[in-house]
């Protein structure tokens, strides 16, 4: 594992953001889901997929509180310009189970 600096750290810019709106995305390579996430009125809202299909679908996603890091440049992935990368772990299966708040904080939040 390499080791990073605590200013390293804090270069990742780590936000939490409410999905406000999911569709399918059947022309990714692997099942995914599009997602527009709100960041607040400081970042507004961006664009992402996922590759969540194992656990979530588009309807149950509307509301969801997710964490993202929201400076990495934007990715284009197909059609789908993914402007966040959404946090998720592993589970047993390798499939992605996302990282989510335990209590509801400010669309925008930064992790420390």
């Amino acid at each position: 594992m390499a080791e990073i600096t605590f200013d390293d750290f804090l270069k990742v810019d780590i936000r939490k953001g409410t999905v406000t709106r999911a569709e399918p995305f059947p022309e990714a390579r692997k099942p995914a889901i599009k997602l527009w996430v709100d960041f607040g009125p400081e970042i507004g809202e961006k664009q992402s997929s996922a590759q969540i299909t194992v656990h979530y679908n588009p309807e149950t996603l509307v509301g969801k509180e997710v964490l993202a890091v929201v400076n990495f440049p934007p990715r284009q992935i197909g059609p789908v310009k993914s402007e966040v990368l959404v946090l998720g772990l592993p589970d047993e299966n390798e499939d992605i189970v996302l990282l989510t708040p335990d209590k509801s904080v400010p669309d925008g939040a930064r992790m420390y």
